[in-house]
């Protein structure tokens, strides 16, 4: 079915829904690299016209990649609650970004609806609003998650401590933890990104981890972010594996590029709750995704790169994470040029993830061939601070050696929380208070070589 609009006496058509969408996209590398970007802002403007005339119920109608040929456009359908829609099915896409932006739309209101959206709507009605609409409506979104620890209450941010080590030193990798721990980071995760694939130095760093966390008595969880299908390994053979991760995609192809499936996913679940190592909750998994991830793989079927996107987030929301984040400037240039556009996609990002029901956090970062800098990421990290982000990256120093991007630091984190007036996961604040490395209102105290709790934490370094 074709749709069209006229501009100026010029009537603009596009063949299908997955066009109009695709041509409705804020300008990006990744849509111009795969031919489907709109070729003038006059032709983006009528695709976003056209749009917002749509009514929101074609998207059950009209699937972007067939239901016969992938199992996540099977997964969206099959698990579409449609008296959760029934308050917003009568609505065109227009009608519902105004709906999102007015006073009924709460979070209660957001809650009940997120069984009812699909990705694709979600999708769209981003595609008609501004910055400051993404920040706003992403801000009422409440996704609350736990293992060891509360992560998504309002008013607090959690950071992820991100100890990479070019090769997997445990000296390094524990020199790292040590320092975030001092600047308060790490109640999201402690999650290291292997640089081995090797079973046996995979379950020598999920030992460590669970003996900083064990010796220390810390409220958090640990990650070693490697294939799932290695993490089952490391489970059936009695690691302590506390969040299973794996990176995800918003198409069957795309996952399958990732050697995974959702039955791979399920396994991995399933085998993560036999474990019940979580003291607060059962959220064991732990997702991470990025736009451009489809297109890399040559497994878009034609569609944008952010509905693609939108798209990994049933995948997400199906297995019930703890955390999932957006990596959104790693990929780098070819999927998002410059700042702008990765500062465009970490918000659209966050505001479809959030208002799917995902506890969405923000890798805020770039590579170095990449039109950005680190002001750049000073202003996505505050525009998503305001909107609410669950939890960001602590890497040392902002400067990821094993990945070799930049992310951002333990310094971002205080100054967000600072800025924002935003605490920590409770239960690690708690943890912090009686180690005296924070004050009753979550603030970093001076760290003297005297210190009761630096004696503990240098027993952590081999």
């Amino acid at each position: 079915m074709s749709y069209r609009h006229t501009l100026d006496h010029h009537t603009w058509v596009f063949a299908d829904l997955r066009e109009l969408m695709a041509k409705a996209s804020p300008a990006r590398s990744g849509d111009q690299l795969a031919g489907i970007a709109a070729a003038s802002a006059v032709e983006r403007m009528a695709a976003r016209m056209c749009l917002a005339e749509l009514p929101l119920a074609r998207f059950l109608d009209e699937a972007l990649i067939p239901y016969e040929s992938d199992e996540v456009t099977r997964l969206i359908i099959d698990s579409h609650d449609r008296a959760a829609f029934a308050p917003v099915a009568h609505l065109t896409v227009g009608d519902f970004r105004d709906w999102l932006l007015s006073d009924h739309a709460d979070e209660a209101a957001l809650a009940a609806l997120r069984p009812g959206l699909t990705p694709e709507m979600a999708a769209a009605v981003s595609k008609l609003m501004r910055n400051q609409d993404l920040v706003r409506v992403a801000q009422k979104c409440r996704v609350v998650t736990r293992f060891r620890n509360t992560i998504g209450l309002p008013g607090r941010l959690s950071v992820r401590l991100q100890p990479n080590h070019p090769t997997d030193d445990a000296r390094g990798i524990a020199a790292a933890i040590v320092d975030g721990l001092l600047y308060g980071a790490g109640d999201a995760v402690i999650g290291v990104n292997p640089a081995s694939d090797s079973i046996a130095a995979l379950t020598k760093l999920v030992h460590m981890l669970d003996e900083v966390i064990a010796r220390l008595d810390l409220p958090t969880q640990s990650c070693v972010l490697t294939h799932v299908t290695n993490t089952v390994h490391m489970i059936e053979g009695g690691a302590p594996v506390d969040l299973v991760f794996q990176s995800v995609a918003g198409t069957e192809a795309a996952n399958a590029a990732f050697g995974i499936s959702l039955a791979t996913l399920r396994e991995a679940r399933e085998a993560a709750l036999s474990l019940k190592r979580g003291t607060v909750g059962d959220n064991v998994m732990y997702f991470e995704t990025g736009q451009g991830s489809a297109l890399s793989a040559n497994a878009h079927h034609g569609v944008d790169q952010q509905t693609c996107e939108a798209r990994a987030y049933a995948v997400a929301r199906e297995f019930k994470p703890l955390l999932t984040n957006t990596v959104v400037g790693f990929i780098g240039p070819e999927y998002l040029y410059d700042g702008k556009q990765i500062i465009r996609a970490g918000l659209e990002d966050h505001f479809c993830g959030k208002l799917l029901g995902l506890p969405l956090g923000c890798d805020v970062c770039y590579t170095n061939h990449a039109e950005a800098d680190q002001d750049d990421m000073d202003n996505l990290l505050t525009l998503l601070g305001v909107a609410g982000v669950s939890f960001i990256m602590g890497v040392p120093g902002a400067d990821d050696i094993m990945l070799n991007y930049q992310s951002t630091s333990f310094h971002d984190g205080l100054y967000l929380r600072r800025a924002l007036g935003l605490r920590r996961a409770p239960e690690f604040e708690d943890w912090l208070q009686r180690m005296q490395l924070v004050d009753a209102a979550g603030r970093a105290l001076p760290i003297s070589p005297q210190h009761p709790a630096l004696a503990a934490l240098r027993r952590l370094t081999p």
